[in-house]
C-alpha cells in the first residue's frame, strides 16, 4: 500500500486525467477523491473510494489487538510528527470510542481500536459507516467546488510535464530518505517480534520504551476501557544503596 501511495503521489498529473479510478485504486486521499469525483460514475466513486480506504483498518486493528501498547509505541516511533495528536487520542478513547471510529477511521484509530479491543463487528460496522460518510461528504465538497475544481484540473492538463517532473522529484527525494531510515524501520519491525516472541513465551509484554529509551508519559489512572500506555512507577527503596540506577 506504501508503494502504491507512492506511485500515486508521483504520478497523479497524469493519472488525474488519464485514468482517475486507478488513481483513487492507488491513493484514496481526500485530495485525489475531490479531485476525481466529478470525472468517474458515482458507483466507480463509492466502490473503489470504499475499497481503498478500508483496505488498511483490519491490518491495524490486528496489530493493535496482538501487540497492545507495544503497537502504539512502534506507531508513534515510526510517525514522530503526530505522536501528540495520538495520545490525545488514546486519552480520549476510552471514553468516546465509538464516535471516534465513526467520524475519524484513519490508520492511528484503527490501532487504538485494536489495541482496546473493540468488538471486532463493533469496529467494522463504524468503519464502514464511517468511511462512506467521508465519501459523501468529499463528493458534496466536489459538487460545491466544482467550478474551481475543473479550472484546477486545467491547469494541470496544461502544465502536466513540469507539475510531474516537481512531484516525481518530491516522491524520490521521499523515498531515498526513508531508504536512509530503514535500519531504524527494522529495528522498530525486530521490537514487535521479540513482543510476540515474549508472549508466546507466557512472558509479560514489554513496550518498545524499555526495549529501546526511556519514556514515560502523566496520565490518570487506569479506567475501565482505557488504555494504559505508561510505565509503572519506581518501588519505593528504603535503602539509598538500594535505590534504582537511573543512569
Amino acid at each position: 500500500m506504501v508503494i502504491c501511495g507512492s506511485i500515486a503521489d508521483a504520478l497523479w498529473p497524469t493519472l488525474v486525467e488519464s485514468n482517475p479510478r486507478l488513481l483513487i485504486g492507488l491513493s484514496a486521499k481526500n485530495r485525489y477523491l475531490v479531485l476525481v469525483v466529478n470525472q468517474i460514475s458515482v458507483g466507480w466513486y463509492y466502490l473503489i473510494g470504499t475499497l481503498r480506504l478500508l483496505a488498511p483498518d483490519p491490518f491495524f486493528f490486528l496489530l493493535g489487538w496482538f501487540y497492545g501498547p507495544a503497537a502504539l509505541r512502534w506507531m508513534e516511533r515510526r510517525t514522530p510528527t503526530v505522536s501528540t495528536f495520538m495520545v490525545r487520542l488514546e486519552r480520549w478513547f476510552g471514553r468516546f470510542s465509538w464516535p471516534l471510529v465513526l467520524m475519524f477511521p484513519n490508520n492511528y484509530v484503527c490501532l487504538i481500536a485494536g489495541v482496546a479491543r473493540m468488538s471486532p463487528v463493533v469496529f467494522i460496522c463504524l468503519d464502514i459507516v464511517g468511511t462512506l460518510g467521508r465519501l459523501l461528504m468529499l463528493q458534496v465538497i466536489g459538487d460545491v467546488f466544482a467550478g474551481p475544481l475543473d479550472a484546477f484540473l486545467g491547469f494541470v492538463a496544461t502544465w502536466r510535464i513540469p507539475i510531474l517532473i516537481v512531484t516525481v522529484g518530491l516522491v524520490a527525494f521521499s523515498v531515498i530518505g526513508e531508504l536512509r531510515r530503514g535500519d531504524r524501520e527494522m529495528d522498530a519491525l525486530h521490537d514487535l517480534e521479540d513482543v510476540a516472541d515474549e508472549v508466546a513465551l507466557g512472558h509479560p509484554v514489554p513496550e518498545l520504551h524499555e526495549l529501546h529509551e526511556p519514556f514515560e508519559r502523566p496520565g490518570p489512572q487506569d479506567q475501565p476501557g482505557s488504555i494504559t500506555t505508561g510505565p509503572a512507577a519506581d518501588p519505593p527503596a528504603t535503602d539509598p544503596e538500594e535505590r534504582p540506577d537511573r543512569s
